[in-house]
C-alpha cells in the first residue's frame, strides 16, 4: 500500500491531508471548551447546532464550489481554502457570543465544503493507474482513522502544559502547513468545464449522479452508511457514561475499537479489490453494518448491552464501514469524464453529508425516547433498506464499456466519425453527448 506514496506529488498531498485533519481534530476539542466557556451547561447545545451547520454547509456549498473549480487553478484554490481555514481558526478563541461561534463556523465549515471535493477530484488525475488509486483511497481511510486516535491524544497532552485556546494555534499550523505542501508541487490543470450558465454549472455534479445507475445506488448506500455510523458517534458517549456506568476513558476506548475495525478493513480493501468488483465489496459490507445492528438489537432486548459486546459490535461495524466507504472513490472516478469529476465528487460530497444531516438527529432522538435496543433496531432495518435500494439501482452488470448508438447526432458528427447511426462502445460516462443511461437489452 505504502508504494503509492512513492509518488512525490501524492506524498506532499497526502501529507497535507493528514496534518489538516489533525489540525481539524485539535479544533474539535477546542471547540467543545470554548462552547462550555461561553455557554456553560448548554455546550451541548451549542455544539449539536454547530454540528447541524457544518452539515447544512457541507450540503448547500459544495455543489455550487464543485461548479467554479474548473475555472480556477487548483493549486490556488486549495491553498487559498486553507487560508481561509487558518484565518477562522485563529479568530475564533477571541469570540465571547454564541452567535460567532456559529458564523465563524459556518464560513470554515464552507472553505472545507469547496476544499474537499476538489482535492479528492484531483488524486484521480496524479494517480491514473486504477491500483494506485484504489491503495490511495486506503491510505485516505487510513488517516481519517488515524486523526480519530491521534487528535484526542495528542489534545489531552497538550491541555496538560497550555490552556485550550493554544489548541486552536495547533489548527492554525495545520492548515499552514497543508497550504504549504499543497504549494510544493505542480498540481494538474483542471480541464475546463464545459459551458455553461450558472444553474447548469451548479446542477451539472447532481444531473449526471442521478442519471448513472451505479451511482444511484450509491445515493441509497450513503443512507445505509450514515444510520450505522450514526448510531457510533452519536451514541457511544451516552451508552458507555449514562448506561454503562463506565469512565471518559472507556468512551475513548469503544471509539478506538470502531476506529481499528475501519483501519483494518483499509489495510486490506486493495488486495480484496483487485479480486473482487467494487459492488462485490460495497453491497455484502453495507449489508453487515445492518445485520450487526439489527442482530445486537436482538440479543440486548430487554437488557442492558455488556461491555464487551459494545466492543465487539463496534469493532464489526468499524470493519463494514471501511470496506462500505472506502472504495466510492473508484465509483465516482468511473462515472465521470476528467473535466466534470469535481462537479461529481462535489455532488456525493453534499448527497453523503445530506444523508448524515437526516441520522444524526435520528440516531440521538432514538436514543433519548425509545432505548438503544430500538435505536439498534430502527437504525438497522434503515441500513437494510438502504442496502436493498442500493441493490435494485446498481445493476449486477456494471461494466465500464457501454455498447450504445447515437439516434439524436448528426451522422457526421466527429464522435461517430466512420459508423453514422450504428451502435458503437467505449468508456460510458453521462456527458453532453450521453445524456441517458443505454436501456439494458437481453
Amino acid at each position: 500500500m505504502l508504494s503509492v506514496l512513492a509518488n512525490r506529488t501524492y506524498r506532499h498531498l497526502f501529507a497535507a491531508q493528514l496534518i489538516a485533519l489533525i489540525g481539524t481534530g485539535l479544533l474539535t476539542v477546542a471547540l467543545g471548551l470554548l462552547a462550555f466557556r461561553i455557554a456553560g451547561d448548554r455546550a451541548g447545545t451549542v455544539l449539536g447546532t454547530a454540528l447541524a451547520i457544518k452539515m447544512v454547509a457541507y450540503v448547500m456549498v459544495a455543489p455550487v464550489a464543485g461548479a467554479f473549480t474548473a475555472q480556477l487553478p487548483r493549486r490556488a484554490f486549495l491553498v487559498a481554502t486553507d487560508l481561509v481555514r487558518a484565518a477562522i481558526a485563529l479568530l475564533l478563541p477571541f469570540v465571547d457570543q454564541v452567535w460567532q461561534i456559529y458564523v465563524l463556523i459556518f464560513v470554515l465549515q464552507s472553505a472545507s465544503a469547496a476544499f474537499t471535493p476538489t482535492f479528492q477530484a484531483t488524486i484521480p488525475d496524479i494517480l491514473p493507474d486504477e491500483g494506485d488509486y484504489t491503495r490511495a483511497l486506503s491510505l485516505s481511510r487510513l488517516a481519517y482513522d488515524l486523526e480519530n486516535l491521534l487528535s484526542p491524544t495528542l489534545a489531552a497532552l497538550l491541555l496538560m502544559v497550555m490552556s485550550y485556546n493554544w489548541l486552536f494555534g495547533g489548527t492554525v499550523v495545520g492548515f499552514l502547513c497543508s497550504a504549504a505542501l499543497v504549494v510544493s508541487v505542480t498540481l494538474p490543470a483542471a480541464r475546463k468545464e464545459r459551458t455553461g450558465g450558472i444553474y447548469d454549472r451548479t446542477t451539472r455534479g447532481l444531473r449526471i449522479y442521478l442519471a448513472t445507475p451505479r451511482l444511484r445506488g450509491l445515493f441509497a448506500l450513503n443512507l445505509a452508511v450514515a444510520a450505522a455510523g450514526a448510531m457510533v458517534i452519536v451514541n457511544t458517549v451516552v451508552i458507555v457514561q449514562a448506561l454503562l456506568g463506565r469512565p471518559q476513558d472507556d468512551v475513548a476506548l469503544a471509539l478506538g475499537c470502531f476506529g481499528g475495525g475501519s483501519m483494518i478493513a483499509a489495510l486490506v480493501l486493495p488486495r480484496v479489490l483487485d479480486r473482487l468488483s467494487d459492488r462485490g465489496v460495497i453491497l455484502p459490507s453495507a449489508a453487515f453494518l445492518g445485520v450487526v445492528l439489527v442482530g445486537v438489537a436482538v440479543l440486548t432486548w430487554g437488557s442492558a448491552i455488556g461491555w464487551p459486546v459494545l466492543l465487539g459490535t463496534w469493532l464489526a461495524l468499524g470493519i463494514g464501514y471501511s470496506a462500505a466507504q472506502t472504495p466510492t472513490g473508484r465509483l465516482l472516478r468511473r462515472s465521470a469524464s476528467p473535466e466534470d469529476r469535481p462537479a461529481v465528487f462535489a455532488a456525493q460530497f453534499a448527497l453523503s453529508h445530506a444523508s448524515w444531516l437526516l441520522t444524526y438527529p435520528l440516531a440521538g432522538w432514538l436514543g433519548a425516547t425509545v432505548g438503544m435496543p430500538a435505536t439498534l433496531a430502527v437504525l438497522g432495518a434503515l441500513t437494510v433498506a438502504g442496502v436493498a435500494a442500493a441493490a435494485l439501482l446498481w445493476p449486477a452488470s456494471d461494466p465500464d464499456v457501454v455498447a450504445h448508438a447515437h439516434g439524436d447526432l448528426d451522422p457526421s458528427h466527429p464522435h461517430l466519425h466512420g459508423i453514422g447511426h450504428g451502435r458503437h462502445e467505449h468508456a460510458f460516462v453521462i456527458d453532453d453527448l450521453h445524456r441517458q443511461w443505454p436501456a439494458r437489452t437481453g
